[in-house]
């Protein structure tokens, strides 16, 4: 029986071989039926870059401005404020409490 299949066994590889690609051309990672998942995945890509070209040309502008030949005073204020944490005598300051890390910390009275 072996020697009858023998002349076929070429042709059952080719078949097979070409079976697994045509799976893989329809469903594999660049498949055609996985464009849409692509075409996702390219514009949520395209949304954070857009983000994060204007969050770099905003810190380019204010890195520009803190250099010494052109430095800004009123933006070299603000972030001292905001690092130190101090405030201008002027500055109306609201208190905010931090949330309480755990409900299981309420003290019963």
């Amino acid at each position: 029986m072996p020697e009858r299949m023998k002349p076929y066994s070429l042709s059952a590889f080719l078949f097979l071989l070409f079976a697994y690609l045509g799976v893989q051309a329809m469903t594999g990672e660049r498949g055609l039926l996985s464009g849409h998942a692509r075409d996702t995945l390219l514009a949520q890509r395209e949304a954070e870059l857009t983000e994060l070209s204007h969050k770099r040309a905003d810190l380019e502008v204010r890195a520009r401005y803190l250099r010494t030949n052109s430095l800004s005073r009123d933006l070299l204020e603000e972030r001292a404020r905001v690092v130190l944490g101090f405030a201008d005598p002027r500055d109306y300051v609201i208190p905010v409490s931090a949330p309480a890390a755990s409900g299981a910390k309420v003290m019963a009275s």
